[in-house]
C-alpha cells in the first residue's frame, strides 16, 4: 500500500498540468493513468490556442497559458510545445453585437489581449477569399495559434516526475472509496491499493462513471466530435485559424499542405469505450459545405481523412471544478476548451487542492452550480465552444 498527499486520476493535459504544479511545490503526488499520458482526447485535440473567451477568468487562463506555450522550452527542460502563432479570425453574426461582442472586445483589451475588429474595407482588401454577409463582423486576435497537445502534456508530465511526482501508467483505477476523514482509498485493476489524503479526478470522458462509482452524479455527458482533414489542392491557403460563428465550424492549418475542420456546435453523445474513430464521408461533407459557403475557393480542396475524438461536456459548456466529497475534487466538463486553459488553470487547481491562495473566480465552476441553478452563460448562440 502506498500513501500520497495528493492523487490524480488522469494524465491528460489537465491532470498533467496539476501534477506539474504540485511537483514544483514539493507536494507528494501520484498521477494515475489507464494508458499513457495524452492517450485519450488530449492527444486528439486540435489544440487551437486563443484568448477570446466571454468568461473573464477563462480568458485570463488562456492568455497566460499561451504565454507559457511561447516560452515552453525555457520553462520546461527539454519541452517543446510546438506553438505556431498564426492569429485567429472570428467571423460573427450581426446578432452577436447584442449578445456581448462589444463587451468581449473591451474585456479582452482590458486584460492585455491584443484583439481588434476588422473593418469591412480591410476584410475585402486583406481577405478577398472570404464571403462576408451584411451585418457580420470580424475580429482578429493576432496572438492566437495552435500547439502540439502531446508534446505539451508529455513535457508537463516529465517535469512533474523530475520534481518527485510518481507516474503510474497502464494503471486503471477501478474503485474509489472515500475516507471518513477526507481523501480516498484507490484500488487498481491489478489489485494495488493507494491511500491519498486528497484526490483529483481529471479523467475526461471517464470522469462521470468514476464519480458515480461512489455515489456522486454530475450532469456530464460525452460527445463525439470529429476533425475532417483536407489537402489544400488548388484552394487558397489560409495561414490562420478561422472561427465561423454562422457556419458553426473552425478551420485550422494542419502543416503546410492540409487543413482541418471541426464543429463549434453540440454533437451526438458517445460511449468513451466504443466510438467511431474514423471520419465518415458524410461528416466531412457536413463540415466542408459551410466552409465553402464562406470561402468558395475551398471547393477545390481534397478530402484527406481525419479523426474522431471525445469531449466531456457540462450543461453550460463550462468547466466543472471543485470538491464533490471531503478531500475529493473534480476537474472535468471542459467541453472542448480544455487544452488551451490547462497550464494556467492547473496552477489554480493545485492551489485549491492544497489550501493555497487560489483565484476566488474559480468558485463559479463549482460542481453544485447545476443543483442551485447557478449555471454560467457563454459563447454566441449555438456556438458554445467559443466560450
Amino acid at each position: 500500500m502506498s500513501n500520497y498527499e495528493v492523487g490524480i486520476v488522469g494524465a491528460g493535459i489537465h491532470g498533467a498540468s496539476v501534477a506539474h504544479h504540485l511537483g514544483r511545490a514539493g507536494v507528494a503526488t501520484a498521477l494515475f493513468e489507464r494508458a499513457t499520458p495524452a492517450a485519450g482526447p488530449t492527444g486528439r485535440s486540435s489544440a487551437v490556442c486563443r484568448s477570446g473567451y466571454t468568461n473573464p477568468f477563462l480568458a485570463r487562463m488562456a492568455r497566460d497559458s499561451i504565454a507559457l506555450f511561447e516560452r515552453f522550452g525555457e520553462e520546461i527542460e527539454g519541452g517543446d510545445a510546438g506553438f505556431d502563432r498564426t492569429g485567429m479570425l472570428y467571423v460573427h453574426r450581426a446578432e452577436d453585437s447584442g449578445a456581448g461582442l462589444d463587451e468581449l472586445l473591451a474585456s479582452l483589451t482590458a486584460i492585455g489581449v491584443a484583439v481588434a475588429e476588422v473593418s469591412a474595407d480591410r476584410l475585402a482588401d486583406e481577405h478577398p477569399e472570404l464571403v462576408i454577409a451584411d451585418g457580420e463582423r470580424a475580429v482578429w486576435e493576432p496572438g492566437a495559434g495552435h500547439a502540439d497537445p502531446v508534446g505539451v502534456t508529455r513535457g508537463l508530465v516529465d517535469d512533474a516526475r523530475r520534481h518527485g511526482v510518481e507516474l503510474h501508467t497502464g494503471t486503471a483505477i477501478v474503485a474509489i472509496d472515500p475516507r471518513p476523514a477526507g481523501g480516498a482509498t484507490l484500488r487498481t485493476a491489478a489489485g494495488d491499493v493507494h491511500e491519498v489524503e486528497r484526490l483529483l479526478i481529471a479523467a475526461g470522458p471517464w470522469t462521470g462513471p468514476l464519480l458515480r462509482s461512489f455515489g456522486v452524479d454530475l450532469p456530464l455527458i460525452v460527445e463525439r466530435h470529429v476533425v475532417a482533414t483536407f489537402g489544400w489542392g488548388d484552394a487558397p491557403k489560409l495561414p490562420y485559424v478561422l472561427g465561423d460563428v454562422r457556419g458553426g465550424y473552425y478551420l485550422k492549418p494542419e502543416g503546410p499542405e492540409q487543413f482541418g475542420l471541426g464543429s463549434l456546435l453540440a454533437e451526438p453523445e458517445a460511449d468513451p469505450d466504443d466510438f467511431q474513430e474514423e471520419v465518415g464521408g458524410d461528416e466531412s461533407l457536413a463540415l466542408v459545405e459551410p466552409a465553402v459557403a464562406r470561402i468558395p475557393g475551398l471547393a477545390a480542396a481534397e478530402p484527406a481523412g481525419g479523426w474522431g475524438s471525445l469531449y466531456d461536456v457540462s450543461p453550460d459548456w463550462q468547466p466543472v471544478i471543485g470538491e464533490v466529497a471531503p478531500g475529493i475534487h473534480v476537474s472535468a466538463g471542459t467541453s472542448g476548451h480544455g487544452f488551451k486553459l490547462a497550464p494556467s488553470l492547473g496552477r489554480q487547481i493545485a492551489l485549491l487542492l492544497t489550501g493555497g491562495d487560489h483565484d476566488p473566480a474559480l468558485a463559479q465552476f463549482s460542481p453544485d452550480r447545476f443543483a442551485t441553478g447557478a449555471t454560467l452563460a457563454a459563447g454566441f448562440g449555438a456556438a458554445r465552444i467559443l466560450g
